[in-house]
């Protein structure tokens, strides 16, 4: 199977990288769906005029996913992307060696994702062509048949235009349903990648309390240790000043000198223990804002959530007016073919009157 779809399909882009799925029991966390980093590839299929994302571990496949034109990729990181696939309902997620990679992967991505959507335009105008002519050939003989047939069919012109005008409404229905549904099923991808930015944010939030805590929990640590410093400093500086004043040479030179090597030390460690307080307090700015942008994904969210339920409510609406139209339809369709039946009664009768009056002018 495998090598008879290599025959039909090429690779012309591939990559490695690390894949992983969205969980599908809580669509938060990331299950790795290989060991080590693996091949990546996009295939196109020229007899079906196809673009696929194919990805084998061992002789397993880890992705075989059909582009559409609908599909975005996005990155959450500099070296993690991702991208959902509504038909196979799952989040696929791929981890590169560089940002680089990324890049060059994401860029491909957009390409035949542009690609796909000229495919299919292309199909659907082949596909309109050919409906245009499968219609023009029945209506082609329906009017022939009109011209051999005239009183029939004045009878039943009522009951065909009633048809025709269902069958609009028909298909109006379905166009606006199909639309929905293409509206719907981007709702749930946009949801998805709310979810997994959420996730995201979620992570980084909980690395920066973690680092908080430990930074507040060594802050006193760090604060006795700065006075203490600062006295050892003052101490020395007065010993320093003391040597200075009294003078003299030999051992106080020495000692002299161990003293200014000693404060030296400590004012670069007073320093360094400066530096580290200013990144923590950097740190503890970053966290706010992490809040502040995890506040504003979960607003986004519950916007997507309402959008979505309303959505939900006008595919219903549409199936039900869709619904009532296919009955209407069906009644229509039932008085046509009764008024069909009484129009050939009606024929038959007047056969019949046609024949008698020609045998009594034949008497």
């Amino acid at each position: 199977m495998f090598s008879h779809h290599r025959e039909r399909e090429q690779p012309f882009f591939s990559a490695r990288a690390h894949v992983f799925q969205i969980d599908p029991s809580t669509k938060r966390n990331w299950i790795p769906a290989s060991k080590h980093a693996v091949t990546v590839s996009f295939f196109y299929d020229a007899n079906r005029n196809v673009y696929r994302i194919i990805s084998v571990g061992g002789t397993k496949a880890i992705i075989n996913c059909s582009i559409t034109p609908s599909m975005t990729f996005t990155k959450t990181s500099q070296k993690f992307g991702q991208w959902a696939d509504s038909r196979a309902n799952t989040v696929y997620g791929l981890g590169f060696a560089t940002e680089q990679q990324l890049h060059q992967f994401s860029e491909k991505f957009k390409e035949v994702k542009d690609a796909a959507r000229l495919a299919r335009d292309k199909s659907q105008d082949k596909e309109l062509a050919n409906t245009a002519l499968s219609i023009a050939a029945p209506q082609y003989s329906q009017d022939l048949s009109d011209e051999l047939q005239s009183p029939p069919v004045m009878c039943i012109n009522g009951p065909e235009d009633k048809l025709f005008r269902s069958q609009s409404a028909d298909i109006t229905l379905s166009s606006e349903k199909e639309r929905i549904k293409k509206m719907l099923s981007e709702g749930s991808i946009c949801e998805m990648n709310l979810e997994a930015e959420l996730f995201t944010l979620q992570d980084s939030n909980n690395k920066l309390v973690a680092a908080l805590h430990e930074a507040n929990a060594n802050v006193e640590q760090w604060k006795k240790q700065l006075a203490a410093y600062q006295e050892e400093t003052e101490r020395l500086r007065d010993q320093v000043s003391e040597l200075e004043t009294h003078g003299g040479h030999g051992p106080s030179d020495l000692l002299k000198d161990e003293l200014t090597q000693s404060l030296e030390e400590l004012e670069a460690l007073l320093k360094a223990k400066d530096e580290e307080i200013h990144i923590l307090q950097n740190k503890k700015l970053e966290y706010h804002e992490m809040e502040r942008d995890r506040d504003e994904a979960m607003h986004r969210l519950q916007e997507m959530e309402m959008r979505n339920s309303d959505l939900e409510r006008r595919v219903q609406n549409s199936e039900q007016n869709l619904n009532n139209s296919l009955e209407e339809r069906d009644r229509t369709d039932n008085e046509i073919q009764r008024s069909i039946e009484i129009l050939d009664i009606k024929i038959f009768d007047l056969n019949d009157l046609r024949q008698s009056l020609v045998k009594l002018i034949d008497k």
